[in-house]
């Protein structure tokens, strides 16, 4: 995926109203340089003057080092997937580590984010200066498309909110005419925006398939197809459903 420059910074212009990062921030980039939640790890911190954190191999695997590294380096913004996060915390819990009072935000995406997810985190070590947030993104798209703070009320549904578009992006759920959905029908996803990539490298035909013309603004527009089903919400936020080859 040809992911330009001008994208990411689009990204983190339109995320720093949300987070207010700074360069007393301090980040962990955790995820491997294949995979674009480390964009927004390591540019998120270099961007704002913060400090990034490089995780080694070893850390990522081994939940009690990774926890006394979030003490040890006082970080400040941690982006996980919500499998990891919820191992971390687990064995965090198990061991009865203390909490971590210097965490700012707590990021999350790669994954669909569920309650079981967070459990043991609003149970154990919840505190008013940490916020979590759930964020839906595509690496088409340039890591992250929306934003969801988190709250314990959230946990008593089966699925947890995808939230809404952050500025400069646009989130069309369609169905297989091309048509808008009404409010609880599933549809595919379909991003616009100043955070779409290039396209596939090489690889024009499917580019031209993935990043059809946008007909809803104006012409010269493009959108991306996810390949991903959500709905509506009543109070207009995004719930993901998965696939739609699933």
């Amino acid at each position: 995926v040809a992911v330009e420059h001008h994208t990411v910074l689009h990204l983190l212009a339109n995320c720093q109203p949300l987070y207010d990062f700074h360069a007393d921030d301090v980040w962990t980039v955790f995820h491997s340089y294949a995979f674009d939640f480390s964009v927004w790890e390591l540019w998120g911190a270099l961007a704002t003057g913060g400090r990034a954190v490089i995780v080694s191999h070893d850390t990522t695997r081994n939940a009690d080092a990774m926890w006394q590294l979030l003490r040890d380096e006082h970080v400040t913004v941690l982006s996980q997937t919500p499998s990891m996060f919820r191992e971390l915390v687990g064995q965090a819990a198990r061991s009865s580590a203390p909490s971590l009072p210097d965490l700012r935000w707590i990021v999350f995406g790669g994954e669909a984010l569920e309650p079981k997810h967070l459990q043991t985190w609003f149970e154990r070590y919840t505190q008013p200066r940490t916020r979590l947030v759930n964020m839906y993104g595509i690496t088409e798209t340039t890591v992250h498309v929306t934003y969801q703070e988190i709250q314990p009320h959230h946990l008593t549904a089966p699925r947890l909110p995808a939230g809404r578009p952050l500025p400069g992006y646009h989130l069309y759920l369609l169905d297989e005419h091309g048509h808008p959905v009404p409010t609880g029908v599933p549809g595919e996803i379909h991003v616009a925006g100043g955070g779409l990539a290039r396209g596939y490298l090489h690889r024009p035909e499917l580019t031209a398939q993935r990043f059809p013309a946008n007909p809803y603004d104006t012409p010269g527009t493009r959108m991306y197809r996810s390949g991903d089903m959500a709905r509506w919400r009543p109070d207009g936020t995004l719930e993901h459903l998965g696939r739609a080859d699933d």
